[in-house]
């Protein structure tokens, strides 16, 4: 008996490679096909939310470490992969990210998470910039020099503001935030207690806005896409890009230059950097009557299928053991080591924020950029949205 299963997929950088997984699983599973779905959109949350509404679940689907999914599970909706070959080859850092509040192991991650900024060493070097910057006053500086150099500092992808949101967002609200509430700062945002209305909170925005109009972005960059971005600082048209690590099989193979890399410099000089590491979007299996296929599947994806992404991405592996001859640039494998030995580190974004927080700051940080709003209103809003999610626990 032949069965067909959905997978309703977020990768915007590597569709081919998700594809040629499936298509691997078929040979192997003559009697299981795979009909892949891709999210479209900012966010892995609005693409499942009408999906679990109308109770029209696919198998297998991309979700992200945080409340939502974790909710998800207690609900049923999502299966415990507990007993599942993938979860116990996990690394055990990243397991407490996937497991709810009882127990239920509703995920396995897509990678080791983390925003940096990727630079083209030899505009560096023509610019007179001796050494990456360790603090915002020095990151402004070597943008200056850039500049005055006749380069573009740095480049952002304000049509994908996804991208804006992992980079100079979770890094200000890190640095700014995080670093000021170090111990309670997540149940602060659980309980709606954490105050977002003063000027540390102001300037998640305001350094934003400050890059932008001190002309240190691409022309246009409001309306460059993500593939587009990461193609820009590969064809060695800008500086920088501030990036995750799931985006460097792209940005480590710059065209006719070397790339290097560092933490994103967002503390105030004196102040210890606050590195943004955590979970990828990850893999769950929906409870469908296409369980077990979907359970194989997954097993699939994070076992012989395992290479076929990672050497596309050459992001940092999730897992104790791998299948395969997999790439990793040793670069990013450094980073990891160095910022997961921080003393206080944030995760991403998506990873702690409400869900319709999330889906309410992707166009908050294009408005800011716009100039529709000011960074005072957008941390207003910021404020009352995660206020008001605690109040209703619609996470």
């Amino acid at each position: 008996m032949r069965t067909q299963i959905t997978a309703l997929v977020w990768a915007p950088d590597w569709p081919d490679e998700m594809h040629r997984i499936a298509d691997a699983f078929h040979r192997a599973h003559p009697d299981i096909s795979v009909d892949v779905q891709f999210m479209i959109g900012n966010s892995v949350e609005e693409n499942l939310k009408p999906k679990v509404a109308t109770h029209n679940l696919p198998d297998l689907v991309s979700v992200n470490p945080n409340a939502y999914s974790a909710e998800l599970a207690e609900q049923g909706v999502l299966t415990d992969l507990g007993e599942t070959v993938a979860w116990n080859n996990m690394l055990e850092s990243l397991k407490p990210d996937w497991t709810n509040r009882h127990g239920k192991r509703f995920g396995i991650s897509g990678g080791v998470a983390a925003t940096l900024i990727y630079y083209n060493k030899e505009m560096f070097k023509r610019a007179g910039i001796a050494a990456p910057p360790t603090n915002f006053e020095e990151f402004l500086a070597a943008c200056a020099a850039l500049k005055k150099a006749g380069f573009t500092p740095m480049v952002w992808t304000g049509a994908f503001p996804n991208t804006l949101a992992n980079g100079p967002f979770s890094f200000g609200f890190a640095n700014s935030v995080t670093a000021r509430h170090p111990h309670d700062w997540k149940q602060r945002i659980a309980a709606g207690s954490l105050d977002l209305r003063n000027g540390d909170a102001v300037d998640i925005f305001g350094r934003m806005k400050l890059i932008a109009d001190k002309g240190y972005l691409q022309r246009g960059y409001m309306n460059t896409s993500y593939d587009e971005g990461i193609q820009l600082f590969a064809d060695g048209k800008a500086a920088m890009a501030f990036q995750g690590t799931w985006s460097s099989g792209a940005l480590m193979h710059g065209k006719d230059f070397s790339t290097g890399v560092f933490v994103p410099p967002w503390n105030a000089r004196g102040k210890t950097v606050v590195p943004v590491v955590g979970s990828e979007t990850g893999f769950a299996v929906c409870d469908t009557r296409n369980r077990k296929a979907a359970l194989q599947f997954l097993e699939f994806i994070y076992g012989a299928g395992f290479a076929i992404q990672q050497n596309k991405r050459q992001n940092i592996p999730p897992l104790k053991q791998v299948s395969g001859k997999v790439v990793s640039d040793p670069q990013i494998g450094d980073y990891v080591r160095q910022v997961t030995q921080a003393p206080l580190t944030a995760p991403p974004y998506y990873s702690y924020l409400p869900t319709n927080t999330i889906d309410l700051l992707h166009p908050l940080l294009q408005q800011v950029l716009f100039g529709k709003i000011s960074p005072r209103q957008a941390a207003l809003t910021l404020d009352r949205s995660i206020r008001h999610e605690a109040r209703t626990e619609n996470k």
